[in-house]
């Protein structure tokens, strides 16, 4: 092995006559300073992209990661994108993602990047600059206790004061964020640990010996979950986004097939069950379709999986699913019973319970006989077929944003990869576009960060270059970290952006219309009266293509010609209407009971009972 720095480092020449020394063997220690290590065990992990912002406490780091040629460095324009642009790589590609920032404001513009991975259960290792140990605790020149700070945020952090210590701290941070319940770490290293000589041998000994995720899950609970499967009359798969994580999509698949038992899939799990599939009813929750939130409501057993029972989908958790039993399945014990009690606890990961319950079904079944589903999908095809999916066009003839969101979908097609903000423009993705594989559907579930998608459309794009990936954003979100399309321009990752701009904070606007008397209280952001600023003109200042759209005439033009350009990032405006609402709806605070297919219509579902 030779120095990771060999500028630094040269390897010395021999004398003429003398043979040259033989390279040591293979996981032989080798002289290097604590930055050098830290890239090797970089490269070691098999990290391939580090998303980040150099700065005084880092730079040792920054100076041998120019010589690595395993590990690409995007520099990005903010820290925070750096963050999500490292949590959509993950999500894309099932990796762990990696991001890069300095000591005290550099390191804090990540906290809200971690907040996200962590509610959403990304695997991302953060590599923060701290100052040197000596100056720890006396508020030096940019110095943040980012351990402190992150502790709520984080799956775990760690403070490196030696540099022996990195080969191993890195070691373990990637196998903690990977595991288990994947999540954020954070590794903090000192300018000085960074500097000081030190031996880099791999692989190192990990020691984690209070850190044990369960993986097999417990055979008596399966053929409890089982036995009730074979009992129950209105069982409903409830799959979250832990499906995604455990790669397990297959599974799923064989275990909805074997049982005919109905599919709904969380806003974090969608495209791991085909949108298309007969069995699938949707999305639930506030924004999830009538028949899969009606399912869920008038269950008697529901197969929760890898999913976490949070209150965009239960609605008023007193009222939700009140006549069900419940089988809770998560990697996570702490999950399981936290907000619903489960009849079935099932500790373990998604793929191996799921591939345990399809053979305990089998089982259950010859002993206890099949159930008999056929009232319940009628009952469940009822819904579907009088409250579908749909949308009206804007009465002030401007263009519809559900319209757009859908042939983009059409057009992009199921290979695509789509990133999303938050807002209406989020909720409509989930919506309209037409999922039928993992990790095609990347977005801020658990936090609701605007300003994700770009970032995180950069970071899929990285990690999968094959694909196309675009961006749906809302003019809101697009203004909080469009400087990231200067970042894609250079590193020639070519995202395509679709803004739908319907001229404010859409989905407060639309509580302000729904629950404040339609006053608009400061959620007019002027991208509409003033054209401040002008999307396009700014797409073409950050180094890509800027494009308008108005009319529903242009629409698919406009998205094929976006989708021609291969060489830069792409902007399209799409100027839509500003009271285009998200229906469903389940009003925050009300029971799953109250949902409302549009506006004043609910679905009276006693009087079909």
């Amino acid at each position: 092995m030779t120095s990771a720095n060999t500028r630094q480092n040269p390897a010395p020449e021999a004398s003429p006559g003398q043979r040259p020394k033989p390279a040591p063997p293979n996981g032989a220690p080798v002289r290097a300073t604590g930055a050098q290590s830290l890239v090797r065990s970089l490269e070691a992990v098999g990290c391939e992209v580090v998303f980040g912002i150099p700065g005084g406490t880092i730079l040792p780091t920054y100076d041998p990661l120019l010589d690595s040629t395993k590990v690409r460095h995007v520099l990005v324009r903010h820290e925070q994108a750096a963050g999500h642009a490292a949590t959509g790589y993950a999500q894309a590609t099932g990796k762990t993602g990696v991001c890069m920032a300095t000591s005290g404001p550099g390191a804090t513009n990540l906290v809200t990047a971690l907040a996200d991975a962590h509610m959403d259960s990304v695997p991302l290792v953060a590599i923060t600059g701290q100052q040197s140990t000596g100056q720890i605790g006396t508020d030096a020149f940019q110095e943040a206790d980012i351990c402190g700070i992150t502790l709520p945020v984080t799956k775990h952090n760690f403070l490196v004061t030696d540099p022996d210590e990195i080969p191993r701290t890195i070691a373990e941070a990637f196998y903690i964020a990977s595991s288990g319940r994947p999540g954020p770490v954070v590794v903090d290293v000192p300018k000085d640990v960074q500097q000081l000589a030190t031996s880099f041998s791999w692989p190192p000994e990990q020691r984690l010996p209070g850190y044990r995720p369960v993986g097999k899950p417990h055979g008596k609970q399966v053929r409890e979950a089982a036995r009730l499967m074979a009992s129950a009359q209105r069982p409903v798969l409830y799959v979250g986004g832990g499906v995604v994580k455990a790669d397990a999509a297959e599974e799923l698949t064989k275990l909805a097939e074997r049982t005919g038992i109905p599919v709904v899939t969380t806003l974090m799990a969608r495209g791991v069950f085909p949108d298309t599939h007969p069995l699938h009813l949707g999305m639930p929750g506030m924004h999830g379709t009538v028949s899969a939130v009606a399912a869920m409501q008038r269950s008697d057993l529901l197969l929760a999986l890898g999913t976490r029972f949070d209150d965009r989908v239960t609605g008023r958790l007193s009222d939700f699913a009140p006549e069900a039993k419940v089988v809770h399945a998560d990697i996570d014990p702490a999950e399981i019973s936290k907000n619903r009690v489960a009849d079935v606890p099932i500790v373990g990961d998604c793929k191996e319970v799921i591939s345990e319950l399809i053979d305990a079904v089998d089982t259950a079944e010859a002993e206890h006989g099949a159930p008999d589903l056929a009232q319940w999908w009628s009952q469940l095809g009822d819904w579907r077929d009088r409250f579908p999916l749909g949308y009206d066009w804007p009465e002030d003839g401007t263009l519809s944003p559900e319209y757009v969101i859908e042939r983009i979908g059409a057009l992009a097609g199921p290979e695509a990869v789509y990133t999303a903000g938050v807002g209406q423009h989020q909720m409509w993705a989930a919506q309209f576009i037409g999922y039928q594989r993992p990790r095609s559907w990347l977005n801020s579930g658990g936090l609701g960060t605007m300003g994700y998608a770009v970032p995180a459309a950069m970071g899929a794009k990285a990690g999968s270059p094959g694909r196309q990936v675009w961006a749906i954003d809302g003019d809101g979100c697009f203004q909080m970290t469009n400087q990231e399309l200067a970042t894609c321009a250079i590193e020639q990752l070519p995202i395509k952006v679709a803004v739908i701009n319907n001229g404010n904070l859409g989905m407060v606007r639309q509580w302000q219309n729904l629950f404040y008397a339609e006053r608009y209280s400061h959620s007019d952001l002027g991208t509409h009266n003033h054209r401040i600023p002008d999307f396009a003109m700014l797409a073409e200042a950050l180094g890509g293509v800027g494009m308008r759209c108005e009319a529903a005439s242009d629409v698919d033009s406009v998205i094929e010609r976006a989708m021609a350009v291969d060489d830069r990032p792409v902007v399209i405006d799409f100027v839509v209407g500003k009271d285009a609402q998200v229906w469903p709806m389940v009003a925050s605070g009300t029971g799953n009971d109250e949902i409302m297919a549009a506006r004043g219509i609910r679905p009276l579902f006693d009087d079909e009972g």
